[in-house]
């Protein structure tokens, strides 16, 4: 049974101003999701669902899902902030989506094989699905066993700003706990990041972090489910809490439920963080493109 992509695409309405404005940075248009539907393809997935919100289905399936007939099988789940478990209401004042960790929740009804989760607008690269596509193949009929691709943080640097970045601590190739660090950056030759003192520490080239790549089995959903509901206890009259993907996993590591195993790549991120990083996406996949990574016109 091939893994499955799951891929967050909720958020894609609002950040780009509606799918009309729907970024094509290669040289027929594409997207970076089209890249990574791509990657995927030659990583050995056999489906992609889309999480996306119910209010752009019609656009969304004419001018995105359209273009991958023929290529590979897609589906859509939708992100409505009132998808909650029995028993509990969203407040009217609410408009926050309910975070990552919700938006997976929305595939358990369609997700029967272990799945990949990653963000619609990261460039991840070939070798991470590669890695991960291997990794999720060799899970079917596993459980409480994931894994996650650690990016080395130098190569998710951004040549225009400072990024923030999960660290991920690790023992013996397993995930110990993310940690958030704001403000990385290149100064002096050196990676730097800001410490909750304001102190600027070094971090080491190879250090791996978390772009949101994950990889799952399907008993992943009932523990979500489940520790939703201790979250919307907590949090449901809070409109800016968010339910994240590491906040789920920390607490299965650290319950002992689950271990995640840190994949590492070679492969380089990048992504639009700020505006001026759109000349250089454009101008790193046209140098992929001239290095035969990719063809000039990805879906014909």
């Amino acid at each position: 049974m091939k893994p499955t992509l799951f891929v967050l695409a909720a958020g894609m309405g609002s950040r780009y101003g509606g799918l009309k404005q729907l970024d094509g940075l290669g040289p027929n248009g594409e997207t970076i999701m089209d890249y990574s539907i791509f990657d995927a393809i030659r990583g050995g997935f056999g489906k992609v669902v889309f999480v996306i919100r119910k209010d752009f289905e019609d656009d969304f399936r004419g001018k995105i899902l359209s273009k991958y007939e023929g290529h590979i099988p897609t589906e859509l789940v939708f992100q409505e902030i009132d998808a909650l478990p029995t028993g509990f209401k969203c407040p009217t004042e609410r408009v926050k989506p309910w975070g990552t960790n919700h938006a997976v929740l929305m595939g358990k009804n369609v997700i029967k094989e272990p799945f990949a989760v990653i963000n619609s607008d990261d460039f991840y690269g070939r070798d991470s699905f590669a890695v991960l596509g291997k990794a999720l193949s060799q899970m079917n009929g596993k459980k409480d066993d994931y894994c996650m691709v650690g990016y080395r943080v130098s190569n998710t640097l951004s040549e225009n700003g400072s990024v923030a970045r999960g660290e991920c601590r690790t023992e013996n190739g397993y995930l110990t706990s993310v940690i958030e660090r704001t403000s990385i950056d290149r100064i002096d030759g050196k990676i730097m990041y800001k410490d909750e003192e304001g102190k600027m520490i070094e971090i080491a080239e190879n250090t791996p972090v978390s772009m949101n790549m994950w990889g799952f089995t399907p008993d992943y959903f009932a523990y979500s489910e489940e520790y939703f509901k201790d979250f919307l206890k907590e949090n449901i009259n809070k409109p800016k809490a968010e339910y994240f993907i590491p906040l789920m996993v920390n607490k299965l590591i650290n319950d002992g439920t689950a271990k995640v195993k840190v994949l590492d790549t070679t492969s380089k991120w990048f992504g639009v963080t700020y505006a001026a990083d759109r000349e250089g996406v454009v101008n790193k996949i046209n140098a992929l493109i001239e290095a035969g990574e990719y063809p000039s016109c990805l879906f014909k």
